[in-house]
């Protein structure tokens, strides 16, 4: 087996992307360990916490923010060397790439694996990965960047993964062409249908009320379409998002502009919309606070809310206790939408093939070169979901 170092190149943050620190630069990667997977990426989805973690200064004190390191977590590739504990892929293997966990917590045993109880640290503190080419091969203090971002950092050309975070997509039939296509499937993606498969199980008798449209929502509203529920209500301030879950499955939409321009009863529209009670599953994408309240206030008697856009640090939501013994109400958080991703992820695929998940709507391909545009995109929100394609 060759153990010469692995040179190749990597979108590297040495702080905000605003202040101008992010650059492509050539890395060297160090030697795999025993469960982890060399990776030859094809392509990697930009997902906004991408942007939350690297485009934050490190010395605010937010958690999970370090420099200089290589961020992404939306990545698919094939395999090139695995590690001696290794045995699920093999080399030459198309891979998606996922989460990681510990697999030793009490969670990660009786599952879901999403809440860890180490789930923070391992995805995102990550560890040394890459190595400046610039850097001499014998220089023991040379400086490393970060890597293992959610046990992956997708933004290099190749990269080591944790073997947890490593799904093997072999046997279905998948062209380098999909799995430029499919690299989002990995988080953003997997949050949004998975908290409406996985999570509420939602079914023919449930109201879904989903606050935020982006990648995350729009995904749980053609989850929620094949699922069968009853009404499925899309809940954001872009118009050209409320048509994009018409077109995806939402049964209604509620613009918060116009509500808040005419009769300001949020709670009164997204209820009425939801059948007259109030939807029975309501899904924050956003972390937008006056939107969770709004679903808090609006989700019918035994209703769930499910918290899945992460707010900021200090953000909090009020319940009243008395009412919320009275309605039996839940409001609980989920991650990754409580996914094995093992089985999830070639689920989706199959939704895919099948027609029945055609989030095609959703993305746009640009090359990694033309990063700066696609993030761009992203923030202007021109374009759902950007693919940044090797």
């Amino acid at each position: 087996m060759d153990s010469s170092p692995v040179k190749s190149r990597a979108l590297v943050a040495r702080g905000p992307f605003s202040e101008g620190k992010w650059a492509m630069e050539d890395v060297t990667l160090r030697e795999i360990q025993e469960d982890e997977v060399l990776v030859e990426m094809v392509a990697s989805g930009l997902c906004h916490t991408d942007l939350h973690c690297g485009d934050t200064p490190d010395d605010k004190g937010v958690p999970g923010v370090y420099y200089p390191r290589v961020l992404g977590h939306e990545g698919s590739g094939y395999v090139q060397k695995v590690g001696s504990a290794v045995t699920h892929v093999q080399p030459g293997d198309p891979v998606l790439l996922s989460f990681t966990y510990c697999g030793s917590c009490h969670v990660c045993k009786t599952g879901p694996v999403s809440h860890c109880t180490s789930f923070f640290q391992i995805n995102f503190l990550g560890g040394p990965v890459f190595t400046p080419q610039s850097a001499s091969a014998s220089d023991d203090k040379a400086p490393t960047l970060g890597g293992l971002f959610f046990g992956q950092s997708s933004f290099a050309q190749h990269t080591i993964a944790s073997a947890k975070s490593v799904v093997n997509v072999a046997g279905l039939g998948l062209t380098r062409d999909d799995l430029k296509l499919l690299a989002p499937f990995g988080c953003g993606l997997l949050t949004g249908s998975g908290t409406v498969a996985n999570v509420a199980k939602a079914g023919p008798d449930d109201a879904v009320a989903v606050m935020g449209l982006g990648g995350v929502g729009l995904a749980a509203v053609m989850a929620a379409k094949n699922s069968g529920c009853a009404q499925i209500v899309g809940v954001d301030r872009v118009p050209a998002r409320l048509a994009l879950a018409r077109k995806l499955g939402a049964t209604h939409v509620v613009d918060t502009t116009e509500v808040s321009a005419t009769t300001g009863d949020l709670v009164g529209a997204i209820r009425d919309a939801a059948g007259g009670l109030g939807p029975t599953v309501a899904i924050d994408a956003s972390g937008h606070q006056p939107l969770v309240m709004a679903a808090v206030e609006a989700t019918r008697h035994m209703g769930r809310i499910i918290q899945v856009g992460a707010g900021m640090p200090d953000a909090v939501v009020h319940l009243p206790m008395q009412a919320w013994m009275d309605t039996g109400k839940q409001y609980f958080g989920a991650v990754m939408g409580h996914s094995d991703t093992a089985e999830y992820i070639p689920r989706m695929i199959r939704w895919w093939k099948d027609g029945d998940f055609p989030f095609e709507t959703l993305v746009q391909s640009f090359s990694f070169d033309d990063w700066e545009v696609a993030i761009a995109s992203m923030i202007k929100g021109t374009v759902v979901k950007p693919i940044m394609v090797w």
